[in-house]
């Protein structure tokens, strides 16, 4: 869980994905079109990524626990959160206020 909180927290925008999720494949897309470069760690491919997939799992009560979306080091949330701050408008705001986007 350390690991994946020192992550979390080294980069305005982190996300934790599979990279055969589509759902994974939603968020980063919507956030590199919104202009946000964020770190992408695809638990599929990093060698500590079955650790990170558990330790997530337990930190967010949930099973598969991606995409998971980090703002400011906090998490954020998931697909469902993610595309509802944007629809609703606070999506933008969020990210200009971790210094993801400099709009």
């Amino acid at each position: 869980m350390d690991r994946v909180m020192k992550l979390a927290s080294q980069k305005a925008v982190v996300i934790f994905s599979l990279s055969s999720c589509c759902m994974c494949h939603t968020i980063k897309r919507l956030l590199c079109e919104l202009g946000v470069n964020p770190a992408i760690y695809e638990l599929d491919e990093e060698p500590r990524g079955r650790e990170m997939e558990k330790a997530l799992a337990k930190l967010l009560g949930r099973s598969p626990p991606v995409p998971a979306v980090f703002v400011g080091g906090k998490f954020v949330g998931s697909t469902d959160k993610i595309m509802s701050l944007h629809l609703g408008g606070k999506l933008t705001p969020l990210l200009k206020e971790a210094g993801a986007l400099w709009l």
